[in-house]
């Protein structure tokens, strides 16, 4: 079982995973920057842009550089465009529009454009100023509602709980808040829309909401290591994802437990995994296969280096070796191909994704933008 880091070491990482500290741009983004305007870094040239985005385009947000980039599987980065300061998670609904989740608010990109239509700024206060770095305040985890007529983002309040707002997808207003625990990275929804799912990091639980009564929430600790350490432990939730099954959730710890929770009763019970090592995103396909993003030892001489964790809904496990830290995943339309991002909310972040094959488990590399985090591949052309 692993230790909590010591007392010492637990302040110095703060909430229990290292701080930034300045491998990407501080400043915040300029207000004079044009809505649609795209990058034209010559340091990271790409393709003209075609007339409309490609069938499988990746969606990758740039938190280091205030950008979302649409990514060729095959070729690369073939287009940016800036949505605000950060971006985190992101969501795309079937009419091909995305919902990006920064520090000053929710940005709307539409994706056979490629442009940033509007930006929807949070109504939860003290957020401070727009900036960079793993504790700013804003937008974290993200998600819509099976009938894409909501939009549930996961507010990040520094130094204190966060909040759950909700954007309605036809007005781009806010139009309700409920709380929430500390440093909500992840948001999930229940496959019939009842059920909002905030996992709160730094208060190990998740938060479930009642997305009609913002007011009925009810908080489910998430621990299967203890609490002892607070802020300063590594051992806490990050990510969930929803069985389709049986909507429980499934999250991962440390490639050791995977904590199974009924949402509707609280109770949860604890499944083994085998790739012991500190663990991140986690994404499920339509068939119940897990997919969970390790990203390297908490203690190099007793953890397990990166990895991509595929666990059939059998509970049989393939870990995938990864070549450094990663943070997030998304899967093909097909199944056939996993999408790892190398951004990753510590130090020691890459800027690219990891392609992997998951029948053969080769794996290779292409350059996107700075610092990825959060991905998406879009749907089908729309309107056609």
């Amino acid at each position: 079982m692993k230790r909590v880091l010591l007392a010492a070491t637990a302040v110095a990482l703060l909430a229990g995973c290292a701080a930034q500290t300045g491998n990407g741009p501080q400043e915040k983004a300029s207000s004079s920057t044009p809505a649609t305007q795209r990058t034209t870094d010559p340091m990271a040239a790409a393709p003209e842009p075609t007339d409309r985005t490609p069938d499988g385009t990746l969606l990758v947000t740039d938190f280091g550089a205030d950008t979302v980039t649409f990514v060729d599987p095959d070729k690369g980065r073939t287009d940016s465009v800036k949505v605000g300061t950060a971006p985190y998670g992101l969501a795309v609904g079937d009419d091909g529009r995305a919902w990006v989740a920064t520090a000053e608010g929710v940005a709307v990109v539409d994706t056979d454009s490629r442009e940033r239509t509007a930006l929807v700024p949070y109504g939860t206060k003290d957020l401070g100023e727009p900036t960079h770095g793993e504790y700013r305040g804003g937008g974290m985890g993200i998600a819509l509602a099976p009938d894409g007529e909501h939009v549930y983002v996961g507010v990040n309040v520094p130094d204190s709980k966060g909040a759950l707002e909700v954007v309605d997808t036809g007005s781009l207003k806010v139009t309700g808040t409920a709380d929430v625990g500390r440093r909500p990275f992840d948001v999930d929804v229940s496959r019939d829309g009842k059920q909002v799912y905030a996992t709160d990091h730094d208060s190990f639980d998740v938060t479930v909401v009642d997305p009609v009564h913002l007011d009925r929430t009810r908080r489910i600790e998430v621990a299967p290591y203890g609490t002892e350490g607070g802020l300063g432990s590594w051992l806490k939730p990050h990510y969930a994802a929803v069985r389709p099954s049986d909507g429980k959730l499934l999250l991962p710890f440390e490639g050791e437990k995977l904590v199974v929770v009924d949402p509707d009763t609280g109770r949860s019970t604890v499944e083994r995994m085998t790739a012991n090592t500190h663990q991140h995103g986690t994404t499920i396909t339509p068939d119940g296969t897990l997919l969970v993003v390790g990203t390297g030892p908490i203690d190099p001489s007793r953890d397990e280096g990166p990895s991509l964790t595929v666990r059939a809904k059998d509970g049989k496990e393939k870990v995938i070796p990864l070549d450094g830290p990663h943070e997030d995943v998304t899967v093909s339309a097909d199944g056939r191909t996993a999408y790892v991002t190398g951004g990753f909310t510590r130090d020691g972040y890459w800027n690219g994704i990891t392609v992997v094959d998951l029948d053969s488990g080769d794996t290779r590399r292409l350059a996107v933008g700075e610092r990825p985090l959060g991905i998406a591949e879009l749907p089908g052309q729309k309107g056609s």
